[in-house]
């Protein structure tokens, strides 16, 4: 019978001892330095490494450079260049000068990278063979097994903060910053307490990194790639090197520390874990989220990515358009027969505009009034297929209800026409105007173009017509014309008769719609 013994499992670990004689580091026949006081550290998962006191350092180093790296045992590292006759070794050596409690013994030492020396003659001692046996246990379980099932990030940083109580890690607080991207929200906060119930999202926009309270942050600090932030809160340490520090500290907190996230991408996101056990964080306590942070990562990159990847099509594509192709119509080809309204609103005169206002004051006009449209179509149960130079497509799919579909059309004409009028008699010079069309119709709606780019647009003849009419209305001097499928809906509508338009066969039956800005047209 064949047993199988059960692996061994130890926590993470650091233990630093002091070798015996003189250690020698060489780089070809220079010494760089000597020592009878060297330390070896032993770290789970990572080579022994050798602390030499910085008074045995035999030759010239350089003031501290701008890299800093980060360890939650040891604290924060600062780099120097070894400088030797004719060579300089960049970032070669590091030091830990201000040690956390579980590595102060190699605090005024230095450690010398693996390039900037070719023998080390350590005497009579002997390196222990790393023996790091496997981490496990409830969380690291949770994450190779169970976690995959969570649905939302939300979801899972309550998961999380669950399971690291359940591995023994005493977190009063856990808080994850991932960056997104968006075109208003610069990230997501995401900040689990032992004292409540539900998790607590916070959305910033851009602003965020002009804001005094970001700007002195860990979170800042950690995300700028300047390194992890570990701070006891005891009597011992009264010091805050951040303002968030104190009312930690004010909740009962005794430790805290910030850790990058690395997304795959290069971007540095950031944890944070508060304890308010008596003695703080243990070494094993850390050591575990410090294995396990790559793989935490991983989790939130894969929800942002699925955030991303709607916000982007959402904000090209549209939010109906977006959830198709999300929901795999990404073929050529792929898409619906519907019946729908279509609206076709182009900005007046926009010609003019761009030679008097300039390009830059232009654009910005241009932008209003491409989010006035937006926002009036969306209010009206509508969707912005896209923009078109300085025109905008929408869509009002019918579904089971085509009056409602005419109805939300033509209000959105007359509600934009209404508010452009508005804003042009609000005292200010830079104003802008429009001509809409509308016609009701059955349309293709889904993927067309080349198999290398595509667009998620409609194709019918109610579309062709509805951008004809905006341009028809320019030349009687009406901001909105309708065909004769919108007209149902209208309550004050005005015959035009039978319209011969371009490109279109038959002539139009069409009206044109009067609203509360039409005392003045500026045609």
């Amino acid at each position: 019978m064949n047993v199988h013994a059960a692996p061994q499992s130890s926590g993470y670990g650091i233990t630093v001892e002091r070798l015996n004689g003189l250690v020698s580091v060489y780089r070809g026949d220079i010494l760089l330095a000597q020592s009878a006081d060297a330390k070896v550290m032993y770290e789970t998962r990572l080579p022994p490494m050798i602390y030499i006191p910085r008074q045995d350092v035999l030759i010239d180093l350089s003031a501290e450079t701008d890299l800093q790296t980060f360890c939650p045992f040891k604290g924060t590292a600062t780099y120097q260049d070894v400088l030797l006759p004719g060579e300089t070794l960049a970032n070669s050596v590091w030091a830990y000068e201000d040690a956390l409690p579980e590595s102060k013994i190699i605090q005024g030492h230095i450690g010398f990278a693996s390039t900037a020396y070719d023998r080390m003659d350590l005497g009579d001692n002997r390196l222990k063979t790393p023996d790091d046996g496997n981490i496990s246990g409830p969380l690291i379980d949770w994450l190779m097994r169970g976690a995959s099932d969570i649905k939302t990030s939300e979801e899972f940083t309550k998961a999380l903060a669950e399971k690291m109580l359940e591995h023994g890690i005493a977190i009063q607080r856990l808080s994850i910053l991932v960056w997104s991207l968006h075109p208003l929200i610069a990230g997501k906060h995401y900040i689990w307490e032992k004292d409540k119930d539900e998790i607590s999202t916070n959305v910033p926009t851009y602003e965020i990194h002009d804001h005094p309270a970001y700007i002195n942050s860990p979170l800042r600090h950690v995300s700028n790639g300047l390194g992890g932030v570990r701070q006891r809160l005891n009597d011992e340490n009264p010091h805050n090197s951040f303002p968030i520090i104190e009312d930690l500290r004010a909740k009962g907190a005794t430790d805290y520390v910030a850790m990058p996230l690395p997304f795959s991408d290069g971007r540095t996101n950031v944890i944070t874990l508060t304890c308010d056990h008596p003695d703080g964080f243990t070494t094993e306590n850390l050591g575990l989220v410090f294995e396990c942070s790559s793989v935490i990562a991983r989790f939130y990159e894969v929800f942002m990515q699925r955030e991303n990847a709607q916000v982007l099509l959402e904000t090209y594509v549209g939010k109906r358009s977006g959830a198709r192709v999300l929901g795999g119509e990404i073929r050529r080809g792929d898409g619906d027969e519907i019946d729908a309204a279509i609206m076709f609103c182009d900005l007046r005169n926009s010609t003019s505009l761009e030679e008097r206002l300039g390009r830059e004051t232009y654009i910005s006009l241009l932008n209003d009034f491409f989010e006035t449209v937006s926002n009036i179509v969306h209010e009206n149960a509508g969707e912005v297929l896209k923009f078109i130079g300085d025109a905008v497509l929408a869509v009002f799919p019918a579904g089971e209800d085509a009056q409602s579909a005419r109805d939300n059309a033509q209000k959105t004409a007359v509600q934009i026409v209404e508010k452009l009028g508005e804003l042009r008699q609000s005292g200010s010079e830079i104003h802008c105007d429009c001509s809409i069309g509308v016609a009701f119709g059955r349309v293709t709606y889904g993927n067309v173009g080349s198999r290398e780019r595509l667009d998620f647009t409609v194709v019918g003849q109610a579309a062709n017509i509805a951008a004809r009419l905006g341009e028809y209305g320019k030349t009687v001097n009406h901001r909105i014309v309708v065909s004769a499928d919108i007209v149902p809906a209208c309550a004050d509508a005005i015959p035009l008769g039978d319209v011969k338009l371009h490109n279109v066969s038959k002539p139009v039956e069409s009206y044109a719609l009067r609203t509360a800005a039409d005392a003045v047209l500026n045609g």
